[in-house]
């Protein structure tokens, strides 16, 4: 029981000291408002129905691009580790790829798709392919070598090593690689709602800070954590989903 209410405790305690300080030194909502002011700013924007369109258009954009951006990235590692003369031709210009910042191509692929939902898209399937591609080529590559000697000498096919044996044997890995990819969907969202659409809890954020709103813009950072955390729980759902049948 303390260790679930541990989080909370803290986060009462660290709310009240931001509250108490930013009375009791009257520091200005323009610099730091204090929660009561978040919180009522959150209110209004819910109660009034502005948040939602930027909620759905940001939880839009997660889901597709996490969703594009993983497919991807596991069926690049699943290709990579099963063909090697593949893996050695392309696995450095993937490599070389990641280095160039994906938020930095945010201008040409606004200039190529236009403004909306598509280079956010796009941008965030691009953060989110690498993470997946890694740790599936990682996993995949690291399987026991006696299990594949037994599956070797029991006739098994390259289909059914891949299927009964590497994917089962390195779920946990890639499942991991999944909830990184989450975390870095979302800045890869918010960020590149900063510049491609006027939609989105990216986009009100710029809007907020436009306008001088502190608490405004307090309250869609709020949100920006509360989709996060969902996305990352859902993750951990799955993820226990998946391996109960293994544990």
């Amino acid at each position: 029981m303390t260790g679930r209410l541990g989080p909370w405790l803290l986060l009462a305690a660290v709310l009240a000291g931001w509250e108490g300080a930013c009375r009791a030194l009257a520091i200005p909502a323009l610099v730091l408002p204090p929660p009561s002011q978040v919180a009522q700013a959150l209110w209004d924007g819910l109660a009034s129905g502005r948040f939602w369109p930027h909620l759905r258009a940001t939880g839009t954009a997660l889901g597709l691009g996490l969703a594009a951006g993983a497919g991807l990235g596991l069926a690049g590692g699943i290709v990579l580790a099963e063909l090697p003369r593949a893996r050695a031709l392309l696995l450095p210009w993937v490599v070389a790829s990641q280095v160039v910042p994906k938020l930095a191509l945010m201008p040409l692929l606004v200039l190529w798709c236009g403004f909306g939902l598509l280079p956010t898209v796009v941008v965030t399937a691009l953060i989110c392919f690498f993470p997946l591609l890694e740790t599936t080529l990682t996993a995949l590559a690291r399987v026991p070598p006696e299990r594949l000697e037994l599956f070797r000498l029991l006739g098994a096919s390259r289909w059914q090593t891949l299927w009964r044996l590497k994917l089962p044997a390195g779920l946990p890995a890639i499942l991991a690689g999944l909830r990184i990819a989450v975390v870095l969907a979302l800045v890869g969202v918010v960020v590149g709602e900063f510049i491609g659409t006027t939609t989105g809890l990216g986009a009100l954020v710029i809007a907020a800070q436009g306008s001088m709103d502190t608490p405004l813009l307090f309250a869609a950072l709020v949100l920006v954590t509360a989709l996060g955390l969902a996305a990352y729980h859902a993750t951990l759902a799955l993820e226990r989903r998946l391996l109960r049948p293994y544990s």
